[in-house]
């Protein structure tokens, strides 16, 4: 047997011992997997299912680990770096990152490993703020290695029948604690939140106008629908994806805190219905993007039930406070919800990605996406086909996100998590204390944090006894992004900011690392005042 080396030479095979490896052992090719390798001799082809490629397979993929291992410790050390940063032109430069014809020798793959982690942004450090999304759970990133291995594809039992169950346990928990009764209904994970609020438009749209999976839009009448003016732009991209256009989601008014009001929504559901439009889905949510608000929901709920209009709740940030008994009231009115998104990646912690859509009624789903393909949902298996879960997305290659949750649930328990997310409330509470009334700082709104978020400006000395007009607001907000920028190249931290309506760009701290501490909410605030007060 031959296999193909460098320059596409043919090389003859040999074992393990006896090229690029060497060890202790007398046996010309061991399985000791204790060996130094040699790895600028060596070759992908060198792995299994290379004959004798098992030892090279294990000191290679230990290598790995290791480079992984040195990663993870770095991860949660506060004296190293969140960010690396180089310009895209300078980290192009800086190595060859183009696709060859040849070969690269394992050593170089090994480099490729170590550069690319050299560079990542440690999103599990204590002092990461950045994103919606951070922290790294140790049992959820053993899981993601697991699932990897078994590489396989959720759409049907057929492939996946350890998956696929454990998809079908965690989603009826997750009902339960929304409150449908039993756990009933359907649901499905899919690749992030804009996604599930995809399939909660699609499903609410098929629920009224069943004849548009086969007819399309043009058989249907104006559909309208109806969201907070802070709601998360997927909104409208589903719409926009789905034929409905952007110009048919009505953004309802959010009060000084950012919840929907539902009196316009009352007014616009009206007005819409007299202009000849069909109200077909309002989108309410549960943890805002910017101010992390919590809209009213049972109010929301009482003017669906009146119009007949599917209630969709997009919990993606705000559903893990589900877990928590001291939160969950936030969500009070989620039960009357017809679907739910609800992202564990983002305030449970999991790794991403993993969001699930949440659907009240089960069956619909199916009904609105099965395309019976018949070389993959064969009706006469010898198991039950309910099972097979993945006529109803809208995918057919499906990645295996359950995994990662239902470990992470199995080693916390509800109680981990609850304690978990009660942690980052209280450190946003801390934050929000300590410079509400600190000099140098402006709350962007009043009151404690409804979720974690936390929006304020820091102002500089030079501005502080400016009169408050268009002129500071203007400089004021070249402050934030300036702080950031810094923030980046110093590598020290990382916390978001964005301008909203008529508010100019201020920070946006977010808290979902359980890493994070007292001390690097301290941190935090002392290194904004650093890097500022030049400014």
């Amino acid at each position: 047997e031959k296999s193909s080396g460098p320059a596409g030479k043919d090389k003859e095979e040999l074992g393990a011992g006896e090229k690029g490896m060497a060890c202790n052992c007398d046996t010309k090719a061991c399985d000791c997997h204790k060996g130094q390798a040699n790895y600028s001799l060596l070759y992908s082809t060198d792995l299994l299912p290379s004959k004798n490629g098992e030892g090279v397979t294990m000191t290679f993929l230990q290598d790995v680990i290791d480079i992984l291992l040195q990663y993870v410790v770095q991860t949660f050390d506060r004296s190293t770096k969140v960010i690396d940063f180089h310009y895209p032109n300078e980290l192009l430069q800086a190595y060859n990152w183009e696709l060859s014809e040849q070969p690269q020798s394992l050593d170089g793959i090994l480099l490729n490993c170590k550069t690319s982690l050299k560079y990542a942004i440690k999103t599990g450090h204590p002092r990461y703020f950045n994103q919606l999304s951070t922290g790294l759970d140790m049992v959820g990133l053993a899981a993601d290695w697991l699932t990897s291995t078994a590489n396989t594809n959720m759409f049907t039992y057929e492939i996946a029948p350890v998956f696929v169950l454990l998809e079908y346990v965690t989603l009826k928990k997750m009902r339960e604690m929304i409150g449908w009764p039993g756990g009933s209904g359907d649901g499905i994970f899919s690749p992030g939140g804009a996604i599930s609020n995809l399939y909660a438009m699609l499903i609410a749209r098929f629920k009224m106008f069943p004849e548009v999976k086969e007819k399309g839009m043009a058989a249907l009448p104006r559909l309208v629908a109806f969201t907070s003016e802070h709601s998360h732009f997927s909104v409208k991209k589903g719409a926009a994806a789905l034929g409905i256009g952007t110009d048919s989601v009505i953004l309802i008014k959010a009060d000084e805190r950012g919840k929907l009001i539902p009196s316009d929504l009352e007014r616009r559901i009206i007005e819409a219905k007299q202009n000849g439009y069909v109200p077909f889905f309002v989108s309410a949510t549960a943890g805002t993007t910017v101010y992390g608000a919590f809209d009213p929901l049972i109010s929301i709920a009482d003017i669906c039930k009146k119009y007949q209009i599917w209630m969709h709740v997009d919990a993606a940030w705000g559903g893990g406070l589900l877990m928590s008994r001291k939160h969950r009231w936030k969500l009070n009115g989620a039960d009357r919800a017809n679907s739910v998104t609800w992202n564990p990646h983002k305030m449970m912690g999991v790794p991403l990605q993993c969001s699930a859509l949440l659907v009240r009624e089960e069956g619909l789903m199916q009904n609105c996406n099965q395309m019976h393909a018949s070389y993959l949902f064969h009706q006469d298996k010898h198991y039950d086909l309910s099972y097979d879960t993945g006529d109803k997305a809208l995918q057919c290659g499906r990645h295996v996100d359950i995994f990662k949750l239902w470990l992470m649930w199995r080693a916390k328990g509800t109680t981990g998590f609850e304690a978990h997310i009660d942690k980052c409330l209280e450190l946003s509470e801390y934050l929000y204390n300590i410079i509400k009334n600190r000099e140098g700082y402006e709350m962007v709104i009043e009151g404690k944090p409804q979720h974690t978020n936390v929006c304020f400006w820091y102002v500089p000395p030079s501005l502080r006894n400016m009169e408050d007009n268009e002129e500071k607001m203007n400089r004021l907000s070249k402050v934030a992004p300036t702080i950031k920028a810094r923030m980046m190249e110093y590598g020290t931290t990382m916390v978001s900011y964005q301008p909203h309506g008529d508010k100019g760009n201020f920070f946006r701290m977010v808290i979902s690392n359980p890493a994070a501490a007292h001390q690097d909410i301290d941190f935090l605030i002392e290194e904004i005042e650093r890097l500022g007060q030049d400014l």
